[in-house]
């Protein structure tokens, strides 16, 4: 499937580009939302971008070799502030956005790993030049270990049933492909028209846990309070309820700040508020999810750093 950038209309709009401002795509990917930011820019603007899959920092460094409002990095944006810092931005970003979850060119390289419907190796390591793969994880991990982050990172019902399943089956022979492990997922799961495979809720989970996803969710949230000006735009789009209860929660509780009784006249600065809230969460249109039905399951939150 030809990549399509999610949401990304929407996303450039609650930017809010000024053509003289300096903005930072956390994740960079085949570059789509990155394009239409720097086509938003004048010759004074720039546009720093971070990704943890060195195959989209080779990619774009490819193909905008030429562009030289834009700063790419091989990276992970749980180290905003590093980065930031490094490049002297931090406290001038104008807008930061984070476009979550896996894309659509990693789930349509088999060799990545991360599809139930491509066969290759279990990898899915989002930097797949270092760390644990799925498969050395799986080939270790004690069956409770197995059902606690099927439970955790999946919401998987069935995490016990399928733990259970896999440690037995990987007696048998090893666990080294992504439709070894669809297989036996299905094989535990109840037959009947499921809208998704049965695998879904377990590739998920095991794709956040070996990429630490949420730890690095958590970290660029609290991370972004330090390098955004007044008035920057935090824009983020997530693809499930995991990462989006970690978005709503966050953007939620530093607009609320200190809870202070009420009538009291105090500044938003002393009250402990950093953000705003701006419009409620955005779904994509009827007319994006025909165009794009992987968007389906996106979420877009937008908030104003005060």
């Amino acid at each position: 499937m030809t990549h399509q950038p999610v949401m990304l209309e929407a996303a450039i709009a609650a930017l809010q580009i000024q053509a003289d401002g300096i903005y930072l795509d956390g994740t960079l990917g085949r570059s789509g939302h990155a394009r239409a930011i720097l086509s938003k820019l004048g010759v004074d603007g720039r546009l720093y971008a971070l990704d943890r899959d060195p195959a989209a920092i080779a990619y774009v460094k490819e193909n905008l070799s030429d562009e030289s409002r834009l700063q790419v990095q091989h990276g992970d944006f749980s180290m905003l502030t590093y980065y930031c810092d490094r490049w002297d931005i931090s406290g001038r970003l104008n807008g930061l956005l984070l476009d979550l979850g896996v894309s659509s060119p990693q789930l349509d390289q088999a060799e990545r790993g991360f599809s139930f419907s491509r066969e290759g190796p279990l990898d899915m390591r989002m930097d797949n030049s270092s760390g644990l793969t799925a498969q050395e994880w799986l080939a270790t991990a004690s069956e409770q270990e197995i059902a606690d982050i099927l439970w955790r990172f999946g919401e998987e019902r069935r995490s016990r049933v399928i733990a259970k399943q896999i440690v037995q089956q990987r007696q048998q022979q090893t666990i080294r492909t992504t439709t070894q492990l669809a297989n036996i997922v299905a094989q535990v799961s109840p037959r009947g028209a499921q809208p998704k495979h049965p695998a879904t809720r377990t590739f998920q989970a095991i794709r956040i846990f070996i990429n630490r996803e949420l730890e690095a969710l958590e970290a660029v949230l609290q991370q972004s309070l330090a390098v955004l000006a007044s008035g920057a735009r935090l824009v983020v789009i997530s693809f499930h309820s995991l990462e989006d209860r970690l978005v709503k929660r966050f953007m939620r509780d530093q607009a609320r700040g200190v809870e202070l009784p009420r009538g009291l006249p105090v500044p938003e600065a002393a009250s402990g508020q950093t953000l705003k809230l701006v419009g409620k969460a955005i779904r994509p249109s009827a007319d994006e999810l025909e165009n794009n039905p992987r968007a389906r399951s996106a979420v877009l939150r937008v908030a104003e750093r005060l």
